[in-house]
């Protein structure tokens, strides 16, 4: 008979930012913000999600991100950092012009956020919106995180 493995006893995502590449299906969640520290990951990564810890929309978004065959990098963003990480995503979104901005200055971003092909798509509404009318698997497509 077979003993079944302790709950966590391993751990099978990197925590490590160096690990993380354009196809990847990881879950970064103890990498210490550090100013500039997203612009590198939202650069590097065709779909990453900017969530809350335990947040039940992000868990929507990837399950449908998973299967249109897409493999989002999931950033947990501690609470202590909120703030400061919401700062800089804004500003990440600002200089691409990025996907679900306001004319208006009223603008806060949404958590979860979702940047595709290195620019702000938005938060679940937007992913809704985009994939109910057509148009998420095209930009999937052009970011590269699909591989039909």
């Amino acid at each position: 008979m077979q003993d079944a493995l302790p709950y966590k006893s391993w751990n099978f995502f990197p925590t490590n930012s160096t690990t993380l590449n354009k196809s990847s299906s990881l879950m970064i969640n103890q990498i210490n913000y550090s100013k500039g520290n997203f612009k590198k990951i939202v650069t590097e990564n065709a779909v990453i999600v900017f969530r809350q810890r335990g947040c039940c929309m992000s868990h929507v978004i990837k399950r449908l991100l998973q299967c249109l065959g897409a493999n989002p990098v999931m950033y947990d963003i501690e609470e202590k950092y909120e703030n400061e990480a919401i700062t800089e995503l804004e500003d990440i979104g600002k200089i691409v012009g990025g996907g679900d901005r306001r004319e208006d200055r009223s603008f806060s971003l949404p958590l979860p956020a979702v940047f595709i092909g290195g620019e702000l798509f938005g938060g679940l509404d937007r992913i809704m919106e985009a994939h109910i009318s057509g148009e998420l698997c095209p930009i999937l497509k052009n970011a590269g995180a699909l591989w039909l």
